[in-house]
């Protein structure tokens, strides 16, 4: 039953992707020369939120609610809420606040489950990556348009 639970709030994280996308408002900004091309988000987010579940349904069978869980549940409650704030409400800097939440949570996930299960830790360090590159990409298209 975890395993079912914890697909379904994976799903529903990342169908706020679906939900917000990019659109014709994206495509208008100025990116900065190493954007990874637009096919490279779909492909690495899909990996990204099966690791994601089998991490967190790997620590939950090993401790139940624990600390680790809880930043598990803070990062894909804020994985979800950055398309909303970036496509949805075109809020950069919200977005850019968003994404640092969600750094520091995964960073705590990969802390506090490193003892519980090292797979899973191991599991969140590409997120963690990904999310850094993300960051950055944020903060950059947020300057580089500073008044759109």
């Amino acid at each position: 039953m975890a395993a079912i639970i914890i697909i379904a709030v994976v799903v529903l994280a990342a169908a706020s992707g679906a939900v917000f996308k990019p659109g014709p408002w994206y495509q208008t900004l100025r990116k900065p020369g190493w954007t990874p091309p637009n096919w490279a988000f779909p492909v690495v987010w899909s990996v990204l939120y099966i690791a994601i579940a089998y991490a967190g349904w790997s620590v939950w069978t090993l401790s139940g609610w624990s600390l680790p869980m809880v930043f598990w549940v803070v990062q894909i409650l804020v994985n979800a809420a950055w398309s909303w704030l970036f496509f949805g409400l075109r809020r950069m800097d919200l977005a850019l606040a968003d994404i640092a939440v969600l750094w520091l949570s995964i960073a705590a996930f990969i802390i506090t489950a490193w003892p519980v299960s090292t797979l899973a830790a191991l599991l969140f360090i590409p997120y963690l990556a990904w999310v850094t590159t993300a960051a950055f990409l944020n903060r950059a298209v947020m300057r580089l348009n500073a008044a759109a």
